[in-house]
């Protein structure tokens, strides 16, 4: 790509592109989605982007920042920018596109581009001559899952994260109740129960089918109307590929019973419903023939004799049976967190000081804070020295007296190849907590794997397993090892989990925290937050946590400062 960009389809492919090779490196995640939300705004902008530069009104644009805008800019006027230029200089040609290949690593794509295959067809090609598998770091499944990906990418299902379709969601939500006139508007399916990525958006509208029709002709980023019934969903396609379902409903309350869950879930509802006299559909709900009034979701289950379901829960498994005793109350809220853990800060990779961290804690009226930058081995993150280290603590006293607001000194410490943990012993025993994470070497086997977290567990500093399983939902698969064995030594070593709020990691998944629970673990429910706005994770956590069943007295950043403190300080 090279001379001025006017087009700005042209400009959000330059973005799009950046963004990519940005999450390639694994670097800054943060910096790679803002890249992409630009290309999204810029593909959605109305107004010439010519005159919005001139104007200097691209701010203007949602997700449009000042360093986004200068980008936009210069690609606008030569074509490029620095940062582009340097990540087309570092990386292969091609990497962009076949980064979008789940399980393509920078090491794998830069091995495929050593012998000519940068693009999805030549990979192709190459799959089925049988070349892939032989190539180092890659072998028969390897290849056969490639070469799967990419024959069945048309009939595969666009996936997107939980935070960015939210994005959307909400805005198209926002628009319909102000079309329509109503509030009766709600989000229902995957996305009401929480799940990582999910394949469509689901609203459920007290409203009929042509009204929303009419609603939806001037709302931008959606493709042509596909199917459009009384009884059927309206379906929509999104400019960036998702499917968009809404319901139009009779009666709300029970669109959300009947759409929030699986269909697995409503059926065994509708099963229990039936045994007990009643018949539960989308638009009604009767007992012996007789129509029942519905005003809210917790009228059907109290006329079931059920306690109410959380959607998070509605996944067609236990839920209902648990319901006749079990009213859920237990279950872990966000007003029942009390210290935010894992922050970092400007002394890592961190946007925001200690100050501005801590200030923007207490203002949520949280009690506490753990400020965990990172140690040594992730240089790439700004790693601190034991010099360094020493530094901070003193800044974290000078604030702790500023504000009467407890910071515990810690640290994201990393769980070596080898196992050991990245400070010294005597150093590591100064901190008030310790999260210890895996950040590199994520490609080692499951026996390596294994024995590497079990080795780290033998360390009576290791108190907080942070996000477990090293995944990056949709981008990278949790490390290989022997889960169940981890676990078990995990409770041996009275070692708690996080759930980590990150929404590009929501590490651990609910079915290990499940087991976590039987084995009676502890967790901490977190942040990972580098700025500010990363304080918003915690609703990911939260809602992730109660997936799995966990419960208030389960999470131990529930606990006072001084309890908590107790519990976690290393041996």
């Amino acid at each position: 790509m090279s001379g001025a960009l006017h087009d700005k389809y042209e400009i959000a492919h330059a973005l799009r592109e950046t963004g990519l090779l940005l999450n390639v490196l694994g670097d800054n995640p943060y910096k790679a989605k803002a890249y992409l939300q630009g290309a999204k705004a810029i593909e959605g902008a109305n107004e010439d982007i010519g005159t919005l530069i001139r104007e200097d009104r691209l701010t203007e644009l949602s997700g449009i920042g000042e360093s986004l805008a200068s980008s936009i800019s210069d690609l606008y006027k030569s074509g490029e920018t620095r940062l582009l230029s340097k990540l087309r200089k570092e990386l292969p040609q091609g990497t962009a596109e076949l980064s979008q290949i789940r399980g393509l690593t920078l090491a794998r794509i830069k091995t495929l581009t050593d012998i000519g295959i940068d693009s999805k067809a030549k990979l192709l090609k190459a799959c089925k001559a049988g070349t892939v598998a032989k190539l180092k770091g890659f072998g028969i499944k390897v290849q056969r899952s490639i070469l799967d990906k990419l024959e069945n990418a048309g009939q595969e299902r666009h996936q997107m994260l939980l935070v960015d379709a939210l994005d959307i969601a909400n805005e198209l939500v926002s628009d319909l109740k102000s079309s329509l006139k109503t509030q009766k508007v709600e989000l229902v399916g995957q996305m009401r129960r929480f799940w990582e990525a999910v394949d469509k958006i689901e609203i459920a509208v007290e409203a009929t089918s042509s009204k929303i029709q009419k609603a939806l002709e001037h709302y931008h980023g959606l493709g042509a109307l596909q199917e459009s019934s009384d009884k059927k969903c309206l379906v929509a396609r999104h400019i960036e590929g998702l499917n968009i379902e809404i319901y139009p409903v009779r009666n709300l309350a029970l669109a959300m019973v009947a759409f929030s869950g699986s269909q697995e879930h409503f059926s065994k509802l509708q099963e229990y419903a039936s045994k007990n006299n009643f018949k539960l559909l989308d638009c009604s709900f009767k007992k012996n023939r007789e129509e029942i009034e519905i005003a809210n979701e917790e009228d059907v289950f109290k006329y079931l004799g059920l306690n109410f379901i959380p959607p998070e829960l509605r996944e067609g498994q236990d839920e209902i049976e648990e319901a006749i005793e079990n009213d859920f109350k237990d279950l872990v809220n966000i007003e029942d967190i009390q210290g935010m853990t894992h922050c970092h800060s400007t002394y890592s990779d961190g946007i925001h000081s200690i100050e501005k961290m801590a200030r923007h804690a207490k203002k949520m009226g949280k009690k506490y804070m753990t400020l965990t930058d990172h140690s040594p081995a992730a240089h790439y993150a700004g790693g601190l020295s034991v010099d360094r280290l020493k530094e901070q603590w003193q800044e974290i006293d000078r604030v702790q007296e500023l504000l009467n607001f407890k910071i515990l000194k810690g640290t994201e410490c990393d769980i070596l190849a080898d196992g050991r943990l990245d400070y010294p012993d005597n150093i590591l025993e100064k901190f008030d907590v310790i999260i210890a994470s895996i950040h590199t070497r994520y490609r080692q086997n499951e026996e390596a794997m294994t024995k590497r977290l079990l080795r780290g567990l033998k360390n009576p500093h290791f108190k907080i397993w942070g996000h477990p399983l090293g995944r990056l939902v949709l981008k990278r698969d949790p490390v290989p090892c022997d889960v169940e064995k981890v676990l078990e030594a995990i409770a041996d070593a009275r070692v708690a989990i996080e759930i980590n709020g990150d929404p590009y990691r929501l590490d651990l998944a609910p079915q290990w925290a499940k087991i976590a629970r039987k084995l009676g673990l502890k967790f901490i429910i977190s942040t990972d937050a580098h700025s500010i706005s990363n304080y918003q994770n915690l609703k990911f956590g939260i809602h992730m946590a109660r997936r799995a069943g966990i419960c208030k007295d389960e999470v131990l950043n529930t606990l006072s400062v001084q309890k908590f403190k107790n519990i976690v300080k290393p041996a």
